[in-house]
């Protein structure tokens, strides 16, 4: 089989996609082909020999999809390499990274399906004009007014490329 990865996402304003680009471009630069994938986009695994899944957390869960998608192939992704990550605003918070313990339990839902060989946590991005509901919306508005967050593009684009460079001896 070929040294082939699935890098797969749910995100509900994008910000998850940037970063499974980042991580599916930096495992294609080590020499491993990629496919960068929507949950919804994927029917098959059988293709891959090792699986990268990520999730926005909404709620401090990953979105339905994202766990929609590891129980219907929980099977598979026992028997390949699989590594996880979410992207989380709470990351982004002034001291932000005194919460990691916290986010890093986010995973646990995933982690009691299948067990990742490794998992990666990351800031996202607050765009609150994209943010569907009115009241998270208003949420976050009153919390940028308050020094809680900023918004912007919080992604740590070096700690990502970094854990997907981490992850290749893993996978293959």
């Amino acid at each position: 089989m070929d040294e082939r990865i699935l890098v797969t996402y749910a995100t509900c304003t994008g910000s998850t996609a940037g970063v499974a680009e980042a991580i599916g471009k930096t495992l294609a630069d080590g020499g491993a082909q990629v496919d960068v994938l929507t949950m919804k986009d994927v029917t098959d695994l059988a293709p891959y020999q090792a699986v990268v899944a990520g999730s926005a957390i909404q709620g401090s869960k990953w979105l339905p999809e994202a766990m929609q998608f590891v129980r219907a192939h929980q099977a598979e992704l026992a028997r390949k390499p699989f590594a996880a990550f979410l992207v989380c605003m709470t990351l982004a918070m002034r001291n932000g990274e005194k919460y990691r313990p916290h986010v890093v339990e986010f995973l646990a839902p995933v982690r009691a399906l299948v067990q990742p060989v490794s998992e990666g946590q990351f800031a996202g991005v607050l765009d609150i004009s994209k943010i569907p509901s009115f009241g998270d919306r208003l949420k976050f508005r009153l919390s940028v007014l308050l020094g809680v967050w900023s918004q912007g593009d919080h992604r740590n684009w070096s700690a990502i490329r970094t854990w997907a460079e981490s992850l290749r001896p893993r996978l293959l």
